[in-house]
Parts: structure tokens; sequence; C-alpha cells
């Protein structure tokens, strides 16, 4: 951590700017100098009114707005920590199913079909930057809303990146989650397409045949290697894409 007479010459550096705002440019030179990586924790409120000078509401305020900008992260009674880089997409934010649906407060189930070591077709040994033929890790799993199936999760995953990938339950742990610890996302490409199901797919997401579906194609980084490429099937009807740009309303 800065010493605080160094960390106060910071701030008197931005007098010409109210003091919350220089506690947040203060922290997050840090953050941006990479002194303070992802996941350290920072000073709390009380460590910045003591090193800086400054009152509590000050702390507190640039906190939280730099919690509400994702350059932190608040966990209650433990503090807060520099936020993880995360990639995204035009329109895609790489997220947890699990989480998204529990955030309609509705249950997840994962049921896996396949998990197992495998050879790379030459479309796959393409899509992971490897040799025909090389080994791969493959996961076919499907995600559950309220006991309902609203994906099919059909992935392949560099050995590499993920090493241990065939050792995790994912019945319990989906493996966004999992690839997200174990090969931190720098970057991902997404590819949507309307589909028609292939039977065993109707079979699994329990549809007809005529009822079409979305499919997204993704690929992701971590550095500049690609940990991983799946192919997500969603029944149309169950599943929308949302996004939203540009203000609002005013303030």
């Amino acid at each position: 951590m800065k010493r605080s007479g160094e960390m106060k010459r910071e701030l008197a550096g931005n007098d010409s700017t109210p003091l919350y705002a220089g506690v947040k440019q203060v922290i997050l030179d840090r953050i941006h100098s990479g002194e303070w990586p992802p996941k350290y924790r920072v000073p709390s409120e009380n460590e910045l009114v003591v090193e800086l000078g400054v009152s509590k509401m000050t702390a507190n305020r640039a906190l939280r707005e730099l919690a509400s900008e994702g350059e932190l992260v608040r966990i209650q009674g433990v503090g807060s920590f520099v936020a993880e880089r995360k990639g995204y997409s035009a329109l895609f934010e790489v997220r947890n199913i699990a989480e998204e649906i529990a955030e309609r407060g509705h249950a997840h189930e994962a049921t896996v079909i396949v998990l197992a070591q495998e050879t790379a077709s030459p479309e796959i040994a393409d899509a992971l930057e490897l040799e025909i033929g090389a080994p791969v890790f493959h996961s076919l799993i499907v995600h559950s809303e309220n006991g309902v199936p609203v994906q099919i999760e059909d992935r392949f995953v560099h050995p590499e990146a993920a090493p241990e990938y065939l050792d995790q339950d994912f019945a319990t742990l989906t493996p966004n989650a999992y690839l997200t610890a174990a090969a931190p996302l720098s970057g991902s490409e997404h590819v949507v397409e309307a589909a028609m199901p292939q039977a065993w797919e109707c079979k699994l997401l329990t549809i007809l045949k005529t009822e079409p579906c979305l499919t997204i194609r993704r690929r992701t980084w971590s550095a500049k290697q690609v940990v991983s490429t799946a192919r997500l099937v969603y029944p149309g009807y169950r599943y929308r894409l949302e996004a939203r740009s540009g203000k609002l309303f005013e303030e």
C-alpha cells in the first residue's frame, strides 16, 4: 500500500477538482499503473480518512462511485477490491447462466451429458488454434431454469488453458465460473444465428423439431491464448437478447 505522505501529495496535486474526485483519481492511478492488481484490497474508508486527511463521507463517495463504475468490487463487511478486467463484445457480456437465472429469482440446474477428452476435429482445432487431432476437453451440458431446459452448452476447451477442467463437478459449478477463475477472461467473440434444432437437441431441450432456436457461437481468450469455443443453443421462445445504449432519461 502507498505510504500516507505519498498519497496525500497525489491528492494535493488535484486541488482543482472536488475532494472525492481527487480520491478517486489517486485510487485509479494505483490501479491503472498496475501497482494495485485485480483482487487487491484497497484502503478502507477509515484508512483513506487517515491517509488522505479527507472526511469519511468523501472517502465513501469515492469508493461508492468507483464500484458503480466497475473499477472496484465492494463486499459488505470485508472491504473493497480491484475489479477483474472483463471482456465485452458490442452486444454481449460473457455471463454465468447460473447467476442470470438466480437474478430472476429462479432455480438453476445443470445436467452433464458429456465430460471427456477427445481429439480435435478440423473445425475445433481451427477455433482453438491447435493441430487437427490434438487432445481437447469436451463438455456438453443442459442448463435448466425452474426445471425447464433453456440452454445447451456444447463447449471445447484448450487443455493448456485449464488442465483440471475434466476434474470439475459441473452439476454444481458452471464452466463459465470455473474458466473465469482458471483463465481470467481478456477477450471474447460472438456469432449469433437462427437455426432449426437437430433431433438430439430437440430431445435435450424438450422441444419440437419445428421450433426455431437461437444459436450463439462464442470463443474466449485469456491473454493471447484461446481458452474455449462454445456453441450455445436456446429455444427461441424461451430466450431473447437485450441491449441498451445511450441516456434513457434526464436527471
